[in-house]
């Protein structure tokens, strides 16, 4: 009996401190960036005016739950996405997000059946390798407001991406599928990006970015600055 006892106070004192370091290893994170415009997947928002966007998020034992958002400093634009990813490994991850960037109304947003604004798009992306960084995702929109043709479109994004160096990436994008969304098949998003932190004491450095590319779906260019905090 005192054997078995044992046994499961062991159980238990090993379920608590497993508790105890997946709680220790969790962690909440803050930020923001602020940009010169507002450019996704190679198109150009409504609004050309600079954006703030920050992010809040929790990660634990490879799950990361988060949102995003996305404001203009003239009021037009005001998205305000969810996303959850799972990192299978330090490089392969999948992540479901939902899209909201046409609410007028704060409480639209919480519409999610017929007639919502919410367009949800699962994302399987590959980070690539130290040996061969190469980096790879898939985009698919599977539900909600993706259904431009009147049924649902099932818009999908395929992007590649190459670090060049630390601080330095090009990557080639566009629509798989001939959907309205993208405004049809083809590229739309090719170019690169440079980041670098800009030392202004010992003790605090910017990190600031640029990206310039090319829609020639769009028949298009486009130049954004940022920081991010």
């Amino acid at each position: 009996m005192k054997s078995y006892k044992k046994m499961i106070s062991k159980g238990i004192l090993t379920l608590v401190l497993a508790a105890s370091a997946t709680v220790a290893s969790a962690q909440f994170n803050v930020g923001t960036d602020i940009v010169s415009s507002y450019v996704w997947r190679g198109f150009k928002q409504i609004d050309r005016s600079p954006n703030v966007q920050p992010y809040v998020s929790y990660s634990v034992a490879g799950l990361t739950v988060g949102s995003w958002g996305s404001a203009s400093t003239t009021g037009v634009i005001n998205e305000i996405d969810l996303y959850a990813t799972y990192a299978f490994t330090s490089s392969l991850s999948l992540t479901i997000t939902d899209y909201n960037w046409t609410f007028t109304a704060p409480n639209q947003y919480f519409k999610y059946g017929t007639g919502t604004d919410h367009i949800f798009e699962a994302t399987l992306a590959y980070a690539g390798s130290e040996s061969l960084p190469l980096s790879a995702s898939i985009n698919t929109m599977f539900a909600g407001a993706d259904k431009l043709s009147g049924s649902q479109d099932y818009s999908t994004y395929l992007e590649l991406g190459y670090q060049l160096t630390d601080n330095a990436k090009v990557f080639l994008g566009g629509s798989v599928l001939d959907t309205p969304m993208y405004g049809g098949a083809g590229v739309s998003n090719v170019g690169f990006k440079v980041t670098k932190s800009i030392e202004l004491s010992d003790k605090f450095s910017l990190p600031v970015f640029g990206v310039a590319g090319f829609n020639p779906l769009g028949k298009d260019a486009f130049l954004v600055v940022g920081i991010t905090l």
